[in-house]
């Protein structure tokens, strides 16, 4: 029998979408001939997926694991909620979470085979979609928060924190859940954005028919509404609006946080 090399199951699968451990079988099948190999998946009707690759993935589920110093969130993406919903797609996604809070993206690698089965048999384009994983520096604090719809984690978001306690943290990651900021702070956001922010806030106020000697303090106030919205240390805190999360957090610092929404 002819030797099957991870190079001849990569060009299989790239020829016909079938999925890692299929593609293997069918060159052991069949002697590593890739054209008996390629017909071999048609006749077992496995060679489909590739079809399905370009279908929108606007639906999944997230995950999120802490442990100890270690943390990670993660979207596995597929086309409909029916699917997001079902025991083996939210299994999947909680052990995908739990290899990337240990390994990063190697666990996420781990579970290629699983993923390709699983598009086989729910017969949708499924694959991960963002995600990230934190390893806390020491004395830090490392808390989550995931928001679960329908059987299903849909909002999940992680915190690093120092200095502070893990109630606090937590209740940050439930304002960054709803509050959905884009950036932990003013120097984070890019300045081609601000710019680009400046001349609209401009525009729109000389079609207000605003005077020109007062433009330059109609767009400052206006600024700092839009750094309000997107600037998480900026945000009325959403359990005390009175508070931005910048005076919640007093002493405290924010290292980083990430969120990952089904969707978005």
């Amino acid at each position: 029998m002819a030797e099957v090399t991870a190079k001849d199951v990569a060009a299989l699968r790239q020829a016909t979408g079938a999925g890692i451990l299929d593609c293997r079988k069918a060159l052991q099948e069949n002697d590593a001939d890739m054209e008996r190999a390629t017909r071999w998946l048609r006749e077992q009707g496995l060679s489909g997926a590739s079809k399905r690759a370009g279908r929108d993935r606007s639906e999944g589920a997230v995950a999120v694991v802490v442990e100890g110093n270690r943390g990670a969130v993660v979207a596995l993406e597929c086309e409909t909620d029916f699917v997001a919903k079902s025991a083996d797609f939210v299994t999947l996604v909680d052990a995908l979470a739990e290899s990337c809070a240990k390994q990063g993206e190697a666990g996420i690698a781990a579970h290629a085979g699983e993923i390709d089965q699983i598009k086989l048999t729910l017969k949708e384009n499924i694959a991960v979609g963002r995600h990230e994983q934190f390893v806390a520096a020491d004395g830090a604090v490392l808390e989550s928060y995931l928001h679960v719809q329908n059987g299903r984690g849909v909002n999940g978001v992680l915190v690093e924190l120092d200095g502070g306690t893990p109630e606090l943290a937590h209740d940050i990651a439930v304002h960054i859940a709803f509050a959905r900021p884009d950036y932990l702070d003013r120097d984070q956001v890019p300045e081609s954005a601000v710019e680009q922010e400046k001349e609209t806030i401009a525009a729109i106020a000389k079609k207000e028919g605003k005077p020109e000697a007062q433009l330059e303090k109609i767009v400052e106030g206006r600024l700092n509404g839009w750094f309000k919205e997107r600037v998480l240390l900026e945000q009325p805190y959403a359990r005390d609006e009175k508070k931005t999360i910048g005076q919640l957090l007093g002493a405290a610092r924010i290292r980083r946080f990430a969120q990952v929404v089904v969707g978005a």
